[in-house]
């Protein structure tokens, strides 16, 4: 049994969550689409800020339940409730926020680049949880595992887009008249689409990374039959 103090990042983990939760969750609840932190695109109207509205509530309900479900304590401890929970993660936040995210991004204001990039994130993101499931429901448990540590990569991409954003946003604004010619659309643009870009390809890596550099270590824990014995054959 893993003891929980054994792995002392789920703490950070947790407060970095609850943090970008409590400060991304506000705007929402006004349902004031003047609240809105992005702009509307004018192919979509209003009508990106009620797409925008669920994806935000049901993405804060992945990356929630998400902290829980990569706890391997909690996973040990408490499997009924690791079982439940992942559902929820996945009916109750992958697949509504993904589903709403495949528009959101198809229609960014960010230009083709971010469009792209927010686009297959989406396509990835609901592909790896149906893969983590599907495992699950085969019990390939290991199989389960990588599957959805890869969901949880891209799931908690948005916290890194952020930082990335704020990054790229803080070292190219010093060359708005010089590089940009002062086009303050364009300065967001690039910005916005190179932290679109790296915001969930690095966490994927280093998902990717985690998971060779432990493939030997961990056996797969699906369940075997155990074979069968050869009958008795009498000794004269």
């Amino acid at each position: 049994m893993t003891r929980w103090w054994r792995r002392p990042w789920i703490v950070p983990l947790a407060a970095v969550v609850v943090i970008f939760v409590a400060f991304s969750i506000p705007p929402y609840l006004s349902f004031d689409p003047a609240q809105s932190r992005v702009p509307q695109p004018p192919s979509l109207g209003v009508a990106h800020f009620w797409l925008l509205v669920p994806h935000v509530l049901f993405g804060s309900v992945a990356l929630g339940t998400a902290v829980l479900q990569i706890w391997p304590w909690f996973r040990q401890r408490h499997p009924v409730a690791h079982r439940r929970i992942g559902r929820l993660y996945m009916v109750g936040g992958v697949l509504p926020a993904g589903l709403c995210a495949l528009t959101i991004g198809a229609f960014t204001p960010y230009g083709p680049a971010t469009r792209a990039s927010d686009v297959l994130l989406a396509l990835l993101w609901l592909g790896t949880t149906a893969a983590g499931w599907r495992a699950a429901r085969r019990r390939r448990f290991g199989d389960h595992r990588r599957w959805m540590i890869r969901s949880f990569a891209l799931t908690a991409s948005i916290i890194t887009n952020r930082i990335w954003g704020a990054v790229f946003v803080i070292t190219l604004s010093p060359q708005l008249d010089t590089t940009f010619h002062g086009d303050e659309g364009l300065l967001s643009w690039v910005a916005s689409a190179a932290a679109a870009w790296l915001g969930w390809t690095i966490p994927l890596l280093v998902a990717e990374w985690h998971l060779e550099r432990t493939r030997n270590r961990r056996p797969d824990p699906r369940p075997t039959r155990p074979a069968r014995s050869a009958p008795a054959v009498p000794v004269p």
